[in-house]
């Protein structure tokens, strides 16, 4: 049996805000958008990884209720989230290509645990982890 993982979602406080922010300044596609009455249907991709979308939900109808809505936007808002990780070949010269397009850090680039990482919100507080993706290690024959 096959199964994999084929979108995760956020919640963003504004699905246009949203939207302008992963297409425009992290470069995802827009995968899906259709409106049903009020609810709306939004997911974007990486061009570098077609078959995973990511989500951007606006809490509320028909999902949650009023209160409950308002307290997922507040939680978001204050980045309590898990963050998500965008995996890159260069954590610096993707920090200063993301910088120049608007992104907003909330870490610059460190070296921590062999690694570079790097840390974003999006305009709704959803946390971002940019982690440059480990070198693969030469494989050594036997003499």
């Amino acid at each position: 049996m096959n199964q994999s993982v084929n979108m995760a979602g956020l919640y963003v406080r504004d699905q246009d805000e949203a939207l302008a922010f992963y297409v425009e300044k992290l470069g995802f596609l827009v995968h899906t958008d259709v409106r049903n009455g009020d609810y709306r249907w939004l997911t974007v991709q990486h061009p570098d990884q077609p078959s995973f979308q990511l989500g951007l939900f606006i809490p509320g109808p028909p999902v949650h209720d009023a209160a409950t809505a308002q307290i997922l936007h507040e939680i978001v808002a204050k980045g309590a989230m898990p963050p998500l990780v965008l995996l890159v070949d260069n954590c610096r010269a993707a920090y200063e290509r993301l910088s120049k397009c608007g992104v907003e850090f909330t870490q610059e680039p460190v070296d921590r645990y062999g690694n570079v990482d790097a840390g974003f919100r999006d305009p709704s507080g959803n946390g971002w982890k940019m982690i440059e993706a480990a070198a693969k290690p030469h494989s050594r024959k036997s003499p």
